[in-house]
């Protein structure tokens, strides 16, 4: 259940205060951020008027947002940049694999998290690498419009348009198609997606995206 305000639950309040107390204490500030989200139970929460959901549909963690959340109650004790650094990108800093990600926030987090990492981020990048496509085809062909974009690559994806594939998965969720689509919302709209790609594709198509959506992702962190 969502909370208002402040408030927290015990298991949520020891996370918060663990997270400055280890820094403190000279904890590496990213590590007890870690633990800190391994002690942390809420899906969601409206936290200073704004309603934040770490577990979307209860199966996919989004880290960051959560971390985001945690990071402002140390608010001087991190060093900016080092926070700016780890929200933008979603690096691990030098030093902490990927196995200490998983051993530390724990196994059943984890696993929320890849589910969250492959429907909604690479999902995203998905949509992407098809936009990419499309601009590439219609400059090939000498086609100088780019409106109408958005839908195509909706229809080559998913095989409807994006205002039919909302207005399904506002249906679904008992609200009506017209609700205005902020972050949060385009987050669990794209990861209902990811579901509706893998319940409509054949097994190979639905690979074959999915590496694609994997790929793009890949060469956009190496870029950076």
């Amino acid at each position: 259940m969502a909370k208002t305000g402040y408030s927290t639950t015990t298991a949520d309040q020891e996370a918060i205060e663990h997270l400055a107390e280890a820094i403190r204490k000279g904890a590496l500030w990213f590590v007890a951020l870690l633990e800190a989200i391994s002690l942390w139970q809420s899906p969601d929460e409206t936290y200073k008027r704004k309603k934040y959901c770490y577990l979307i549909k209860g199966e996919a963690f989004d880290w960051l947002l959560l971390a985001q959340r945690l990071l402002d109650t140390v608010n001087g004790l991190v060093p900016e940049a080092e926070v700016s650094e780890l929200l933008f990108t979603g690096d691990l800093p030098e030093g902490v694999t990927r196995a200490d990600f998983r051993r530390i926030i724990g196994s059943k987090k984890y696993r929320a998290y890849l589910n969250y990492f492959y429907g909604v981020e690479v999902e995203q990048a998905l949509e992407l690498a098809v936009e990419t496509e499309i601009r590439k085809e219609r400059r090939a062909s000498g086609w100088r419009s780019m409106s109408g974009i958005e839908d195509e690559v909706y229809e080559r994806i998913y095989g409807a348009g994006k205002a039919e594939l909302w207005g399904e998965f506002r249906k679904q969720k008992g609200g009506a198609a017209g609700d205005s689509l902020d972050l949060g919302e385009m987050k669990a709209f794209t990861y209902w997606l990811f579901g509706y790609r893998m319940a409509k594709s054949e097994k190979e198509v639905f690979a074959s995206d999915t590496r694609k959506g994997l790929n793009l992702l890949h060469r956009l962190k190496a870029k950076r």
